[in-house]
């Protein structure tokens, strides 16, 4: 059996027509995928911020079982890190801090966090001020209580 030789036709490619069928083929589907990803990254960001609050708190109550007391609004949440030479002095600040990096996080959207001792829902409120960067808001640009996360 011969084979034949296929000749290639050097003007050979795809037409104008194949070319718009794949660019409405793809914008078909980017039009349907991507909407459903856009609000995605807020969730997450709210999720971080909640698992970071939950951090602090947890570095706020070690500070406090070896002071006997949270640091005062004045000395907020670098006393976590830095030993305080304001206010009422920690009588046994540990060495290295409470927080593993060494620094105060900041929120998911670059913001500080809100710290106020004594707080008015608790021993202390700690606060993250949302998307907005204000306080209030709703959605995304609401803030992120430290009472309200279970």
């Amino acid at each position: 059996m011969k084979q034949k030789k296929m000749k290639r036709n050097p003007q050979a490619g795809f037409t104008l027509i194949e070319l718009m069928v794949v660019i409405v083929i793809l914008g078909l589907l980017a039009g349907l995928t991507i909407p459903r990803f856009i609000g995605e990254s807020d969730k997450a960001r709210v999720g971080t911020a909640k698992t970071q609050i939950v951090s602090l708190e947890t570095a706020l109550k070690m500070y406090k079982l070896d002071n006997a007391q949270y640091p005062s609004t004045e000395q907020g949440l670098k006393a976590l890190v830095e030993q305080p030479t304001v206010g009422n002095l920690p009588k046994s600040w540990r060495s290295g801090g409470y927080l593993e990096k060494g620094k105060v996080p900041k929120d998911p959207w670059k913001n500080e966090f809100v710290y106020i001792s004594p707080g008015a829902h608790g021993d202390f409120d700690l606060v993250s001020l949302g998307a907005d960067g204000e306080p209030g808001g709703e959605g995304f640009d609401a803030d992120i209580n430290n009472w309200e996360i279970e």
